[in-house]
């Protein structure tokens, strides 16, 4: 855009512009703005042309964002909170607020915290929202760094190492992180399996048919990175992306699979299902909250951030830490 554009550029259209991305729907932005359609459908049309991009295009029933779209929202969003934060600073106050929280985690994350969240909102914040969406990868940066997501739940290794190397060196670190609770994970197999009666050695795991619960679908997981560690590996002959499906294909057949321990009581197939330690050290699983840095100051994001713990504290007693 070149500069005599952006002196021109009628401010007003960014909001409808983020609106708009935050919401996917003309309809649903329109709602949120007090605007008629038409009039949202013209700003965005007016900020095509400043920009000279598309920005947003027609996708089934919503708007799918261009690559132009998705690189500029994160620094509209983040300058009208900003601005807004300067102008106008407010503290959120739960019993009035009708905002809506995106959580993106495992189905296994949000099995163990979820309800206990639905009951903190039905008493604190009846008039919030939340909406969980499936978490596809152990690194959720991206989705949070557009927006897609405000906070990621989950097990994040080279994440976490890779933020805490960044500050070491000096570097600018984009995102914050919180620790909820500690996890243990287990081999898992149905009550009938052969080997569910006798130990679980490392030689009848490793000669063993695995199925892996893979986000992405790769199959080599944490346990893979620690039997490579010791000159070892399993057979994985079937990845899923859901812990309570790798359960019903382990009730199922003669696979093993890994589960947290705490997950497997809520799946309803516990009496189906035998536990057994992991014949090899793996190291603990940390399942933390992560988000971008440009919410860490929000006073809505850190009302639900406390929810989050609290939650946790309640669930597995002091493994959670501040």
């Amino acid at each position: 855009m070149p500069p005599s554009t952006f002196h021109t550029l009628d401010l007003n259209l960014l909001r409808v512009f983020d609106e708009v991305m935050a919401e996917r729907s003309l309809t649903r932005a329109a709602n949120n703005l007090a605007l008629t359609q038409p009039a949202v459908s013209n700003a965005l049309r007016r900020l095509r042309e400043a920009l000279g991009d598309e920005l947003l295009r027609r996708h089934g029933h919503g708007m799918e964002p261009t690559p132009r779209a998705l690189a500029l929202w994160p620094s509209v969003r983040e300058a009208l909170r900003q601005l807004q934060a300067t102008i106008v600073p407010s503290a959120f106050e739960p019993q009035q607020a009708n905002s809506t929280f995106v959580l993106a985690m495992a189905d296994a994350t949000a099995a163990e915290l979820m309800g206990g969240l639905a009951r903190q909102l039905e008493l604190q914040a009846p008039g919030v929202s939340l909406r969980v969406v499936p978490l596809t990868t152990r690194d959720p940066r991206s989705m949070l760094a557009d927006g897609t997501a405000d906070i990621a739940l989950g097990y994040f290794p080279a994440v976490l190492t890779d933020l805490t190397g960044r500050a070491q060196a000096g570097e600018a670190v984009a995102f914050e992180h919180q620790r909820l609770y500690t996890g243990e994970y287990v081999c898992v197999m149905r009550r009938s399996h052969p080997l569910a009666e006798q130990p679980m050695t490392l030689e009848s795991y490793c000669a063993a048919r695995h199925l892996l619960v893979s986000f992405s679908g790769r199959p080599h997981g944490f346990v893979d990175e620690a039997l490579t560690s010791i000159g070892r590996q399993r057979r994985i002959v079937f990845t899923v992306n859901q812990f309570f499906t790798a359960g019903q294909v382990v009730v199922n057949s003669d696979l093993l699979t890994v589960l947290p321990r705490h997950f497997v009581p809520t799946t309803g197939m516990g009496e189906q299902l035998a536990l057994r330690d992991l014949p090899l050290d793996v190291p603990p699983v940390h399942v933390e909250a992560l988000w971008h840095r440009r919410l860490q100051h929000d006073s809505a994001h850190q009302w639900l951030r406390r929810q989050l713990l609290q939650v946790a504290q309640a669930a597995f007693g002091t493994e959670a830490k501040p």
